[in-house]
């Protein structure tokens, strides 16, 4: 039992189940399946945006435009939609994806052939991309009644209990798993972010693996896009604004090691689920928006506290490890 506790997505799991049991004192119907089902499918955005996040996380960077990237996207599709009513969904889906790993390849170029910390590109490109949103409309609203039936409905199409937005989510969370977990860019991710220099000389090309990560974190953004924008049946300049700074706690939360290499895609997961159980719950209970955020704020510090002690502690176990060995070797 006392391993099954130290590992960190059994942990975390444990957590959500007591807090949901916790919220049902309050809210005796939080625990239902079509209250949980609900849950998930208000945090499957997250959870898409978030494993876009992690895999640009893992190579040691960060991805701060990722909402911005969505919302300039959400934009584009439903101005399409909304001008060209003739226009496939599919097609829209296709082009949303398509313009969010444009996006998204402009960042991990700076970063790669101009050698620009990412941090620093990012929060430059967060702005442009909202800038170009409202260069885009105008500033104007696209709203409901402008965009067609079929572009707002299919998120919505309940599919095995579940509406299709959830069923995307977990599409992608198997997708990433396995790109991930069966690629060699998987691999190529984990080292460029866990010792570049000895990634180098394995012969794994760290910048193209950066690259390809806020390709693929981009055209996930993309994808959100059309999610959002469907779900919420409308389009301005402003929206998903924040959630940038939500995939990357969701991400600290789960594990992933913002100092790169280290993270699973169940972790991630997990811990946009975290964060969604939040957010549904404290407004059952009463607490106010303002003591909502300072909520979040406080576990996120938390979160980033325990995984720097968990890392701290691996590194110590290593170096006691090498000190036993050239003791007995004396």
């Amino acid at each position: 039992m006392q391993n099954l506790l130290k590992n960190r997505e059994i942990l975390l799991a444990l957590i959500i189940i007591g807090m949901i049991l916790s919220f049902t004192t309050r809210a005796p119907n939080f625990a239902s399946p079509a209250s949980l089902a609900n849950i998930f499918n208000d945090t499957s955005i997250l959870i898409i945006l978030a494993l876009g996040q992690m895999v640009v996380i893992l190579t040691k960077s960060i991805d701060l435009s990722v909402a911005a990237n969505l919302a300039f996207t959400g934009m584009a599709v439903a101005m399409l939609d909304s001008t060209y009513p003739g226009m496939p969904l599919a097609l829209l889906v296709v082009m949303a994806i398509a313009i969010g790993a444009a996006l998204g390849a402009i960042n991990g170029f700076l970063v790669w052939a101009l050698q620009i910390p990412p941090i620093v590109v990012t929060l430059g490109t967060l702005t442009i991309y909202r800038g170009m949103s409202f260069v885009l409309s105008s500033g104007a609203w696209v709203n409901a009644h402008q965009m067609q039936p079929d572009f707002l409905g299919v998120p919505r199409l309940p599919v095995l209990g579940l509406p299709i937005l959830s069923w995307v989510a977990i599409a992608v969370i198997l997708l990433i798993w396995f790109i991930l977990a069966r690629t060699p860019f998987g691999r190529s991710a984990y080292a460029a972010g866990g010792n570049p220099v000895a990634a180098i000389y394995a012969g794994i090309d760290v910048g193209r693996a950066r690259f390809l990560a806020f390709v693929l974190s981009g055209a996930l953004a993309g994808l959100s896009g059309y999610l959002w924008v469907s779900r919420y049946a409308v389009a301005y300049v402003d929206i998903a604004a924040g959630f940038e700074l939500d995939s990357v706690a969701a991400c600290v939360i789960g594990g992933i090691s913002i100092a790169g290499g280290i993270g699973t895609v169940i972790g991630t997961v997990l811990g946009a689920l975290f964060l969604g159980v939040i957010k549904n719950a404290l407004p059952v209970i009463g607490i106010s928006p303002f003591a909502q955020m300072a909520i979040s704020g406080i576990v996120i510090v938390l979160a980033v506290v325990f995984n720097a002690r968990a890392e701290r502690k691996k590194g110590r176990i290593i170096l006691r490890d090498r000190a036993a060995r050239t003791e007995g070797a004396a």
